[in-house]
């Protein structure tokens, strides 16, 4: 969810709330002060006619309006502390019930006792009520919708450069050789967001830097005394014939030194990788080098006696062709290398995916831990334990998907070209 809507909703929420509750309030409050006026109105009322009888001893002329009229009965129990109070009463003139504020109390007049009642529409109080509140009510709307609106054009306008920041980041890569640098800004809080950015991409840069210039030169130091013993042990080699053991030694260097200038090579190959070192825009045919593949090996497959089953459409992408041969020589050594003596190797190559799968009775390989760096299962003693490592790093570098499967005493390795056809 974005920081915007969820804003909007907290907002809109609390406020709808709070004017809800001050809505609440305010209509018993208003209801109470029109009431106090409604009270006030009858006192007065109720003075002006105990100052009448005082005077000429006798009920004044009782007159009625739509809204106010007065009622005099005889009784005999006196009133003490009259209050107004609220009901229901018939109004003659409107000729209807309708709810009164009405304030009974008592007077002798003429030597009798007189209970005199002073009614009070509150209709008039509860048009005015409900107009206010109607009033009130399209201003709440009309605040919310103009709060909405302002805070979506304000928040948009002020976030505007957050998301021109993570755009910025997004797009960065260190392989354009030049530290991320995000413009100033007139807002202190996305300033210092900008500024500790920039400090942090500089330092990671710098760190960038000094470890790819390592890796090179290491790479270039430790590629000239790898080939001077490879040259050195095959001179070796031609001067020890007859000589059985000395030759089985010079064997062992020069096996070592070939699985570490294997090994060098890959390392290097992951790091290129890890660094995104490698454009991929190339359009290659994968087909055509699948088969050029498969034809290098042909003397191995023949020696194996595999029996190699191809289904594959023309499959072309764009990519990198050196990429791509890594990628099918690695997954070929493997599956050639594990596959037992006259075992079966089935290969599906179609726009959406590679699917290479062949027979061993050794159980499935840990799915897991498969695709892990230096990680060997037992069966596997001779291998770097970097092949199917940097086939991944290769996928995920160009978007692809690879996956491992083991049924019916078949490994399977798929690689899914496009997302969603896993």
């Amino acid at each position: 969810m974005k920081l915007f809507t969820k804003y909007n909703r907290v907002n809109i929420t609390a406020t709808i709330l709070t004017f809800v509750v001050g809505s609440v309030a305010f209509y018993f409050v208003l209801d109470y002060v029109l009431t106090r006026q409604l009270d006030r109105g009858l006192r007065v009322e109720q003075q002006e006619v105990i100052d009448f009888v005082k005077e000429h001893n006798q009920l004044p002329e009782l007159l009625a309006s739509r809204h106010q009229w007065i009622e005099a009965v005889p009784t005999n129990r006196p009133i003490e502390n009259p209050k107004p109070h609220t009901s229901k009463a018939y109004n003659k003139l409107e000729d209807e019930k309708e709810p009164i504020r009405q304030l009974s109390f008592t007077v002798n007049a003429g030597g009798k006792l007189y209970m005199v009642s002073v009614n009070q529409s509150k209709t008039e109080t509860e048009d005015l009520l409900q107009l206010i509140i109607l009033v009130t009510v399209c201003m709440i709307a009309f605040i919310l919708l103009s709060n909405y609106l302002i805070n979506r054009k304000l928040i948009t306008r002020l976030w505007k450069p957050f998301y021109t920041t993570i755009d910025t980041i997004k797009d960065y890569q260190l392989a354009v050789k030049t530290p991320l640098q995000l413009s100033k800004q007139d807002i202190d809080e996305l300033d210092l967001l900008n500024d500790s950015l920039n400090k942090m991409t500089t330092r990671i840069y710098q760190d960038y830097v000094a470890l790819k210039t390592f890796t090179e030169n290491a790479s270039h130091e430790m590629q000239t005394p790898l080939a001077v013993i490879r040259s050195k042990v095959e001179s070796m080699l031609q001067l020890a014939e007859g000589k059985e053991l000395f030759i089985q030694q010079l064997l062992t260097i020069e096996d070592a030194t070939l699985k570490l200038s294997k090994l060098h090579q890959s390392l290097l190959l992951l790091t290129k990788l890890g660094n995104r070192q490698f454009e991929l825009s190339e359009n290659i045919n994968l087909t055509q080098i699948l088969q050029a593949k498969l034809a290098e090996r042909e003397e191995l497959i023949e020696a194996q006696e595999l029996t190699v089953a191809v289904t594959a459409d023309e499959v072309c992408l764009s990519f990198h062709k050196h990429l791509a041969e890594i990628m099918i020589n690695n997954l070929l050594n493997n599956v050639i290398r594990y596959t037992p003596m006259h075992g079966t190797v089935a290969i599906s190559l179609n726009d959406y995916s590679l699917s290479i799968k062949n027979y061993a009775a050794d159980g499935p390989l840990n799915k897991e831990k498969i695709f892990q760096r230096f990680y060997k299962e037992e069966q596997l003693a001779e291998s770097t334990g970097l092949g199917l490592a940097i086939v991944k790093e290769i996928c995920t570098l160009a978007g692809f998907t690879i996956a491992y499967n083991y049924a019916f005493h078949e490994h399977e390795f798929i690689i899914y070209f496009k997302q969603g056809y896993e």
